[in-house]
C-alpha cells in the first residue's frame, strides 16, 4: 500500500511539475512578447519624433546595439536600415506591417523562422510626410526557447522529481503508518481516519461473530472429544483417501496403533489384509458389519460410508471390543455342555441301577448296595444342581442376605472344625494362624468361599501334607490365605482355574470327586462381597489362595 501511494503521489507530482513548467514558460513567453511589442511601439514613437524634426540625420545617433530600424519611402523603397544595405534591399510595399501603416497610421506583424526557431516582431508608424518608420526585434519562439533551455529544465525537473519522491515517501509513510499500527484485535478503540471508521466497525462485528463461532466450534469439539474419549468403542473418521480425520484412544488401543501428531492413513494403524478389505469396501459405498480379531481381542467393526452431494467423501468406523462377550458365549456353550455331561453321568448311573433292580437281576442281599449307589449318585446330582443354582444367584446378585459383623478367626476355625474328619481321612494336617479380625460382610457367602478353598486344599494335597489358613490385617483390608502342599497349578492353568467345570488334572479330579464348580463359586462369591482372589502356585509344591476383603 505504501508503494502504491508513493507511486501515485510521485506520478501526480511529476505530471503537475511538467504541466506547470510548460504553462509557466508559455505564459512568460507571451507576457514578454507583449512587453517587447510595447517597447518597440515606444521606441518607434520616440524615434519618429526625431525623424520628423531632423529627417534622415536622426539615424546617425543610433547606438550600435539598438533594435533594427528601417526607414521606408511612400513607394516602399527602403531609404535606411541600420542592419543592412538599403540599396540591396527589395521593395517593402507588400509587407503586412507597411501596408497597415500606410492605411491606418500604424501596423504590426510577426514572422516566424522555421530554420532558426526565431520570431521577429515588426512595428511600423506612418510619419507626417507619408513615409514609414519601422522598428523590429528578434525573439526565440517557444520551441526554440525550450530547446535552448532543455538542460537546465531537465536538471530542474530531476531535482524537483527527487524532492517530490522524498516528500511523497514521507507523506505516504505518514498516511500508511497509522493504518499499519491499527489494533485489529480491538478495532473499535482505533481513532485514525474517519474514512476507515466503517471498515473498522465491520471488522469489529465480524471478529465478534468469528469469536462466537470459534467458541461454539471449540465447545462442540470439546464435547465431541469428551464423548468419544470416554467411549469404550473405537471411533475413527477417514476421508476418501483413507487419511484419518479424527479418532479416539480406544481406537488406537483396539487397532494396536500408537499416537501420532502427523496425519496418516488408517491402513497404517492396522496393516492386516482383512482390515484393508473392510476399508476398501466402505469407501466403495458399502455398509460393512463384520467380526475381526486383533491379536487376542475379538472386535466387531461397523463401517458406514459418508456421502456429500451424492459423492463418497469418507467413512466412519466404529470398533467394538466383544472379546468378553465372545468369551462369555464360549463359556456358556462350554457350561451347557459340561452341565449336560455332569448331569448325564449320575442320571445314567441312577437309571442303570434302578433298571437292574426293576428287572429283578439283583439278589435280595445286594439290593442295599445298589440302593446306596443310587443314593450316592443322587446326592452328587443334588450337589451339582445346588452349585449351579449358587453360581446363577451370585451372577445375578439376587441372594437375600444382609451384611453382618463377622470375626474371621472364629469363622475360619468353624470351617476347619467341619473339615477335620475329611482331613484325617486324607492324612492332611490343619493349621490356623492370625488375630481376631472383624469385617462387615455377608457371612454365608464368605463361609461358602472359604469352605470351597479349604475343601480344595484337602482334595489336592499330598498325603501327610499341611493346610494352613492365615489371617492378616493390612490397613483397611483383611487378608485370608489358604495354603496347601499339594500338586500345584501350572502358570497356564492358573489363567483358567476359575472357569466353570475347568479341571487342572481331569483324571485326578474324577478320582477325588467334585463338580468342577468350586473355584468358580469362589470367584463369583468374592465378586459379590467386593473382595479379590489371588493365587500363587508352584507345580508340584502346592498352592496359596489369598482372599483380600475390605473391612467395612
Amino acid at each position: 500500500m505504501t508503494k502504491r501511494i508513493l507511486r501515485s503521489i510521485l506520478l501526480v507530482a511529476v505530471i503537475g511539475l511538467i504541466v506547470s513548467t510548460g504553462a509557466t514558460m508559455g505564459i512568460l513567453y507571451y507576457h514578454f512578447g507583449g512587453q517587447l511589442e510595447e517597447e518597440l511601439r515606444r521606441e518607434a514613437s520616440y524615434l519618429s519624433v526625431s525623424v520628423e524634426k531632423e529627417g534622415i540625420e536622426a539615424f546617425e545617433s543610433l547606438p550600435a546595439d539598438a533594435e533594427r530600424v528601417t526607414y521606408i519611402d511612400t513607394d516602399g523603397t527602403v531609404l535606411f536600415d541600420n542592419r543592412a544595405d538599403e540599396d540591396a534591399m527589395e521593395n517593402h510595399s507588400d509587407r503586412e506591417e507597411i501596408q497597415e501603416a500606410f492605411q491606418q497610421g500604424a501596423g504590426t506583424a510577426v514572422r516566424e523562422s522555421d530554420t532558426l526557431s526565431q520570431r521577429t516582431l515588426y512595428y511600423a508608424v506612418r510619419l507626417s510626410d507619408g513615409k514609414v518608420l519601422r522598428v523590429s526585434s528578434t525573439q526565440y519562439n517557444l520551441p526554440g526557447l525550450l530547446g535552448g533551455m532543455i538542460q537546465p529544465i531537465l536538471i530542474i525537473l530531476i531535482l524537483m522529481a527527487a524532492i517530490s519522491a522524498w516528500m511523497a515517501y514521507r507523506v505516504s509513510k505518514a498516511i500508511v503508518d497509522p493504518i499499519n499500527k491499527l489494533d485489529l484485535e480491538k478495532p473499535e478503540e482505533n481513532q485514525v481516519y474517519d474514512e476507515i471508521a466503517p471498515l473498522l466497525t465491520k471488522i469489529n462485528r465480524q471478529q465478534k461473530q468469528i469469536k462466537r463461532e470459534i467458541a461454539d466450534a471449540k465447545r462442540q469439539q470439546d464435547e465431541f472429544s469428551i464423548i468419544t474419549e470416554n467411549m469404550e468403542e473405537g471411533f475413527v473418521i477417514i476421508d476418501v483417501h483413507t487419511e484419518v480425520l479424527s479418532y479416539n484412544s480406544s481406537a488406537l488401543k483396539l487397532l494396536g496403533a500408537e499416537e501420532s501428531k502427523e496425519k496418516r492413513s488408517i491402513l497404517a494403524m492396522n496393516r492386516s489384509q482383512e482390515f484393508q478389505r473392510i476399508v476398501e469396501a466402505v469407501l466403495s459405498g458399502r455398509h460393512v458389519i463384520t467380526m475381526l480379531d486383533f491379536g487376542d481381542r475379538s472386535c466387531q467393526i461397523a463401517a458406514n460410508p459418508v456421502f456429500h452431494e451424492g459423492e463418497i467423501s469418507g467413512a466412519v468406523l466404529l470398533i467394538l471390543d466383544v472379546t468378553e462377550r465372545m468369551k462369555g458365549e464360549q463359556m456358556r456353550r462350554e457350561f451347557t455342555a459340561n452341565v449336560s455331561h455332569e448331569l448325564k453321568t449320575p442320571l445314567t448311573s441312577i437309571s442303570g441301577f434302578a433298571e437292574i433292580i426293576n428287572d429283578g437281576f439283583v439278589k435280595p442281599e445286594d439290593t442295599r448296595k445298589f440302593a446306596g449307589r443310587i443314593f450316592k449318585e443322587a446326592q452328587r446330582l443334588i450337589t451339582l444342581v445346588n452349585d449351579v443354582i449358587k453360581i446363577s444367584q451370585l451372577d445375578e446378585g439376587k441372594l437375600p442376605y444382609e451384611k453382618e459383623e463377622t470375626d474371621l478367626y472364629e469363622l475360619c476355625k468353624e470351617i476347619l472344625r467341619r473339615m477335620e474328619e475329611r482331613a484325617d481321612a486324607a492324612g492332611v494336617h490343619l493349621y490356623l494362624y492370625g488375630p481376631h479380625v472383624k469385617v462387615n460382610t455377608v457371612q454365608t457367602i464368605l463361609d461358602e468361599v472359604l469352605n470351597n478353598l479349604c475343601d480344595n486344599g484337602i482334595k489336592y494335597n499330598k498325603k501327610g501334607g499341611n493346610l494352613t489358613v492365615t489371617i492378616e490385617e493390612d490397613g483397611a483390608e483383611a487378608r485370608i490365605s489358604v495354603q496347601d502342599e499339594g500338586i500345584g497349578i501350572s502358570p497356564e492353568d492358573q489363567k483358567r482355574i476359575f472357569e466353570r467345570f475347568y479341571r487342572v488334572d481331569k483324571s485326578h479330579s474324577k478320582a477325588i470327586g467334585g463338580t468342577g464348580l468350586g473355584l468358580s463359586i469362589v470367584k463369583h462369591g468374592a465378586m459379590y462381597l467386593g473382595a479379590e482372589v489371588k493365587v500363587e502356585s508352584t507345580l508340584g509344591k502346592g498352592s496359596k489362595f489369598i482372599l483380600v476383603l475390605p473391612e467395612k
